[in-house]
C-alpha cells in the first residue's frame, strides 16, 4: 500500500519537497525513557540562532534564509570540500537524485551547518541532509 502510494507521487512534486522522511512509531520504551528530552526554549533560540545567521549572510542579496537561495547563491555559500563533493557525487549518481535534488540538499545542509554554528558544511551536515531526501531516490 505504501509503495501504491508513493507511486502517485511525481518526482517532479517530491522535488519541492525539502525534508522527506519516514517517522517509525516508537515503542513504549522509548516513550517512557528517563532521559530528558531537549526544551522547546533551547531549540527555539538556536533556530533563532541560525535564522540571524541566515539573514546576515543572504541580506546583500535581497533574501532572508537559506531555502531562498538561487543557484548562483548556493554556489556561493555552498561549498563543499573534497571529500563533501566525492559523497555527493556518489549519492546524486547511485540513487538518480535531479538537479533540483541536489540543490535541495546542499540548501538544507548549509541550514544543518547554520543550525551547529559552522562556518561551513561539514561531511556529518551533507549526510544529513542526503538522508532526509529518501522519498526521491530511483526505486528500480
Amino acid at each position: 500500500m505504501i509503495q501504491r502510494y508513493r507511486s502517485r507521487l511525481s518526482g517532479p512534486l517530491l522535488d519541492r519537497i525539502d525534508l522527506q522522511i519516514e517517522v517509525p512509531r516508537i515503542t513504549y520504551r522509548e516513550r517512557s525513557g528517563t532521559t530528558e528530552p531537549e526544551s522547546s526554549a533551547t531549540i527555539r533560540a538556536r533556530v533563532e540562532t541560525a535564522r540571524s545567521i541566515q539573514r546576515k549572510r543572504l541580506a546583500p542579496h535581497g533574501l532572508h534564509a537559506n531555502a531562498a537561495m538561487a543557484a548562483r547563491h548556493i554556489r556561493k555559500f555552498c561549498p563543499l570540500d573534497e571529500a563533501g563533493q566525492k559523497l555527493l557525487e556518489m549519492v546524486v549518481d547511485k540513487l538518480g537524485m535531479s538537479a533540483r535534488s541536489y540543490s535541495r540538499i546542499l540548501k538544507v545542509a548549509r541550514t544543518i551547518a547554520d543550525l551547529a554554528g559552522e562556518e561551513s558544511i561539514q561531511q556529518p551536515h551533507l549526510a544529513e541532509a542526503i538522508q532526509y531526501r529518501g522519498l526521491d531516490r530511483r526505486t528500480a
